[in-house]
């Protein structure tokens, strides 16, 4: 089963284990749906996307439901599981299939890169681009560090999301982290007029900052200027301000 490439082909591959989680899935989630709950979760996420009304626990359990008995998926399934739901309009299919990817994220090879990218840049919101960065896209680095030339276009990016995915990627590396570039990436976007990325500089250099503190307030005495201010407080909440 071929993985689509970053421009494509439009369609989702196919597969009998994406024919079995997703009629097990329409069919679990459509049946629990809320519709009183639905509107004030549109809400909340700007009506990025409509919802069926599930809150997160009952959904994972839900979840839990549908893939019971289920094997274990190869690279395609995974493919072909995340575009299929993502071709579904209500959210809550979105993120069955981001917890599907953090979980199976081991299952993935680098090729399933421009998958990772189709995801981040279609019906893009914090809420599924944040895991993908740094539980989808950070394990495939971290599995393939050749990856990290991939990072170093995705920062130059005109998508935010994509630069936001660069930023965040290393987020959870800890002493792997590669700091150098890191405080690179956030020097060459510390200019950007989005929110969301700006939000992602200071996240990325405050969680760090949990593993060297010295090296996060040093690059800040040096450039925090250069940052905008809201750069500059995430990124000093683990430091004392």
């Amino acid at each position: 089963m071929q993985l689509p490439t970053a421009d494509g082909p439009p369609d989702p591959p196919a597969g009998a284990l994406a024919d079995t989680v997703l009629q097990r899935l329409t069919t679990v989630y459509a049946a629990a749906a809320d519709p009183s709950t639905a509107a004030a979760m549109q809400s909340y996420m700007k009506d990025v996307a409509p919802f069926l009304g599930l809150p997160a626990p009952a959904r994972r359990a839900l979840s839990r439901t549908v893939l019971h008995g289920t094997r274990r998926p190869g690279e395609a399934d995974c493919a072909a599981i995340a575009l299929r739901c993502w071709e579904l309009p209500e959210r809550e299919y979105h993120y069955f299939a981001v917890d599907y990817l953090r979980r199976y994220a081991g299952c993935c090879s680098s090729a399933f890169l421009p998958v990772a990218r189709r995801l981040v840049t279609t019906v893009s919101w914090w809420d599924t681009v944040d895991p993908l960065a740094v539980h989808l896209v950070g394990s495939l680095v971290a599995a393939d560090p050749a990856l990290a030339h991939d990072m170093d276009r995705w920062i130059a990016d005109d998508d935010p999301w994509v630069v936001r995915t660069a930023l965040l990627h290393q987020l959870r590396f800890g002493e792997r982290t590669d700091a150098a570039r890191l405080f690179s990436y956030c020097l060459r976007r510390s200019d950007h007029t989005d929110f969301f990325v700006r939000k992602a500089i200071g996240w990325a250099l405050r969680e760090y900052a949990r593993t060297d503190p010295g090296a996060v307030r040093g690059f800040l005495d040096r450039e925090g200027d250069r940052f905008a201010p809201l750069s500059v407080r995430e990124a000093l909440k683990n430091l004392g301000g």
